[in-house]
């Protein structure tokens, strides 16, 4: 994830905010000694977590000192304070930063280790977690450290990435900490996306759906539920109250969203209606079947010469939703294998949509059960978009953030 420069309205946006500022082992720990000062000099609330560590390369007295509060770094000072510092230290946190975040650290995080008190607290955040990676060249670029850090943003985490130049070991190259003004500017876009779309109620629905031939057998296509999964996280990291319906998909559900899991389209079409009146943004990505078999078995149908399925039309949800829509964004997706603009205008049309995201499934990176995804938008107005090839994370991003434009453009507000 790139981030703007710092600006003079980014300080507002820290103003009463709570920063919980991680130092580890790094020769960059000293810079965060002016990471914290901008902090404090625009409002936030910094308490300051120390590894034993990063302690050998700045004094704790001068973070206290910056910070105006106690720093912490002792893991078993609870047994001292009757409290559980870890757990203490995040309810109030807004914003966890840990700047140098070292390969080691790094490494305990993707790991799962909690072993000193900064490893600990990071594993019971709440709060979203930004890494400013700060290490020699080659540990950076070392295959366990890259497989590490594509973890970490896997899981929801957010990187600073380093920059190259000449580092403290003599080496020059990439791993060195990003500039100071640079974490301050990601650290505010962080916490105004977390505030933009809040009192906003977002309906996603995701993954396929399954229509039972009998106890055993089913019909469902390919869809992995990614897409729709990826756009509730984003959403949730903006501030929105989050409704997922999703069918039957292999993917735990981002902690926050209200999960509703169906199996047939006619159970998605019940919980859609059921959320719909209710929702400012609804963003149908579900790849519902459009026919269910018109008798499920009770017993398993034995092999024979041949087999003839009847088949019935499901209810098309999405068309239900246009036509009920009032003051909702609605937004569709159409995967197709040819005609792509054809189908996806006339998509968009009938079913009264606010715009559409069309793909061509067969295309590489952009199909199902892909990371990628590569499409083209459909405006209501006319205009459209073609966006090249992006993870889905990157594409959930790019698409709240023309549902933002709508919402401007209709002086739409929050009730």
């Amino acid at each position: 994830m790139k981030f703007p420069k710092n600006n003079q309205n980014d300080t507002a946006i820290l103003a009463g905010k709570s920063i919980l500022l991680g130092i580890t082992g790094g020769i960059a720990a000293y810079k965060a000694a002016e990471l914290c000062r901008l902090f404090v000099k625009a409002g936030a609330t910094v308490r300051v977590v120390m590894t034993t560590a990063a302690k050998e390369f700045i004094s704790p007295l001068t973070l206290q000192t910056l910070s105006k509060h106690q720093v912490y770094d002792d893991l078993f000072a609870a047994t001292k304070r009757y409290t559980v510092e870890h757990v203490a230290l995040t309810k109030a946190a807004d914003l966890f930063v840990v700047a140098p975040a070292t390969a080691n650290t790094i490494g305990k995080i993707a790991a799962g280790i909690a072993d000193n008190l900064l490893t600990t607290t990071i594993l019971a955040a709440r709060c979203p977690v930004l890494l400013a990676p700060a290490m020699n060249t080659y540990m950076y670029k070392h295959p366990a450290q890259q497989e590490n850090l594509r973890k970490l943003k896997a899981w929801g985490y957010h990187l600073v990435e380093p920059v190259a130049g000449e580092l403290a070991c003599g080496e020059t190259g990439a791993g060195k900490m990003a500039a100071v003004e640079e974490i301050f500017a990601a650290a505010c876009r962080l916490l105004q996306e977390n505030t933009a779309w809040q009192g906003l109620k977002v309906l996603i629905t995701a993954g396929p759906t399954r229509e039972a031939i009998d106890p055993i057998r089913f019909l469902s296509n390919h869809s992995s539920g990614k897409m729709g999964y990826a756009l509730a996280e984003v959403a949730l990291t903006w501030g929105a109250a989050v409704t997922l319906v999703s069918g039957p998909t292999h993917i735990e559900p981002p902690p926050g969203v209200e999960f509703v899991q169906v199996t047939t389209a006619q159970e998605m079409y019940k919980a859609v209606l059921q959320h719909f009146d209710s929702s400012h943004v609804v963003i149908k990505t579900a790849a519902v079947a459009d026919y269910r078999p018109a008798v499920t078995h009770k017993e398993k149908l034995k092999k024979g010469e041949t087999l003839t399925l009847e088949l019935v039309p499901n209810p098309d949800i999405l068309a239900e939703l246009g036509k009920r829509k009032k003051q909702q964004i609605l937004i569709g997706f159409a995967a197709e294998t040819n005609n792509i603009e054809r189908n996806a205008i006339a998509k968009l049309k009938q079913k009264n949509l606010d715009f559409i995201v069309a793909n061509d499934v067969t295309q590489e990176g952009a199909g199902f059960n892909t990371d990628t995804n590569q499409v083209q938008i459909f405006y209501a107005d006319g205009s459209r978009k073609r966006l090249g090839l992006m993870t889905k994370k990157e594409l959930a991003a790019y698409l709240l953030q023309e549902i933002e434009l709508l919402r401007k453009q209709r002086n739409f507000i929050v009730n």
